[in-house]
């Protein structure tokens, strides 16, 4: 099968959370199965940058087995939004090739403009929300102007759309979407990525986190929605003298660090919180390796993939019960809990100090990962495209002329 994978944020661009990491791998693990797989991305780095490949027709352009990435030039942006002029003719010239299309992510230009010409050009699509159908965090009159004029269209005529998660699910069904259009597949870990992990005490003398002392660890991105104030506030009742928390991510609003280090010092605990910025890669490993303890208390995700990479490492974690990994890692791997101070307190306070829980929540951990492997997640993934080409029948196509009159 030929794909073509549409998303605004990709890898080199980790700064743009978790689909810059998630896409990639969905995408290799296609093509590691035989599929042809071409990723349409934007260029963040709004000009030439070494590890985009080689520049051609269509924009800059790396080449793996089985796997293309295309980073489109960008003209001008404004937050998530990117105007890229070479982006129509690519899809002129080159979108009738594609057996299907999968979109990841509302709120930009390509999603929108890709499913305009795939629609013209009968080329079946799909799309993946990814925690944005229900607007949270901000600009929410923008995101009304953009659904109206780009995104119900663009929803309405897609073929399928794929969840991560039960709670994301709600969503769309609350959002009037039709049930019979609407997939389950939870979002990937490469668990060989995670079995080796740098030596304890790595990431702790970095930091100076002393031997011995919990450490419980935040890593997200840094905007209101996530949590970390909060956490702060009950890493202090929990641990009032002992413990450090390490809130490591990208700040994604401006001043929100600073805030969070005001909040740490109202508690009384700035001398025990560590700002540790965006980590990645080997340093985030490193993070892992050392955390007796991850906490997520997020007022919204529609997955959660830093908790699932806490897992995956076989670290217990506390999750609010608004983020959608918590029906796969309560009382499996972790806790869940309300957002609410005290519930998350006594959460940290249980799993820093009862051993045989944590230690059956590390255990518990390995088969929660399990049902994340890149290698389940693609085979749903598959069955859904397989799905899609059956649904390329006459009667599926009236039915899609009918969405259209709809809209």
């Amino acid at each position: 099968m030929k794909i073509l994978a549409v998303t605004q944020s990709y890898f080199p661009f980790l700064e743009r959370g978790g689909p810059a990491v998630k896409v990639r791998a969905l995408a290799r693990g296609l093509a590691a199965r035989g599929h042809e797989v071409t990723v349409l991305t934007a260029n963040l780095g709004l000009g030439r940058r070494e590890d985009l490949g080689e520049n051609g027709t269509w924009g800059w352009r790396t080449a793996e087995p089985n796997l293309e990435t295309i980073y489109v030039p960008t003209a001008m942006s404004f937050r998530a939004l990117t105007l890229n002029p070479r982006l129509p003719r690519f899809c002129r010239d080159c979108l009738s090739g594609y057996d299907l299309v999968h979109i990841y992510g509302l709120y930009d230009l390509m999603g929108p403009t890709v499913a305009w010409f795939a629609r013209q050009r009968q080329v079946p699509y799909l799309v993946e929300p990814m925690g944005m159908y229900r607007p949270i965090d901000r600009s929410f009159f923008l995101k009304a102007v953009w659904s109206r004029v780009f995104g119900n269209r663009m929803i309405a005529r897609a073929r399928r759309l794929v969840v991560t998660s039960e709670l994301e699910r709600d969503d769309l069904i609350e959002g009037n979407v039709p049930t019979d259009r609407i997939r389950l597949r939870y979002n990937p870990i490469d668990l060989a990525e995670y079995r080796t992990l740098p030596p304890r005490g790595e990431f702790r003398r970095r930091w100076q986190v002393p031997e011995g002392e919990p450490l419980v660890l935040f890593l997200s991105r840094l905007i209101p929605r996530k949590g970390a104030d909060l956490l702060t506030e009950a890493f202090r009742e929990a641990l009032p003298d002992r413990g450090v928390l390490v809130i490591a991510g990208p700040e994604g609003e401006p001043g929100y660090v600073a805030h969070l280090r005001e909040v740490a010092e109202r508690c009384g605990v700035s001398d025990r919180v560590r700002f540790a910025g965006g980590i990645y890669g080997d340093e985030k490993k490193a993070a892992l390796a050392d955390a007796d303890v991850f906490a997520l208390p997020s007022s919204y995700e529609n997955f959660a993939n830093a908790v699932a990479e806490a897992v995956a490492s076989g670290v217990p974690v506390i999750v609010s019960d608004r983020c959608g990994i918590h029906s796969l890692v309560n009382e499996k791997a972790g806790i869940v809990v309300p957002r609410e101070k005290y519930a998350i307190a006594e959460a940290i306070r249980r799993l820093t100090q009862d051993q045989a829980l944590c230690e059956r929540l590390r255990r518990g951990c390995r088969a929660v990962a399990e049902e994340l492997s890149l290698e389940k997640t693609v085979a749903a993934l598959e069955t859904i495209y397989a799905e899609i080409g059956r649904a390329g029948s006459s009667g599926a196509r009236e039915a899609d002329a009918a969405r259209e009159t709809d809209c």
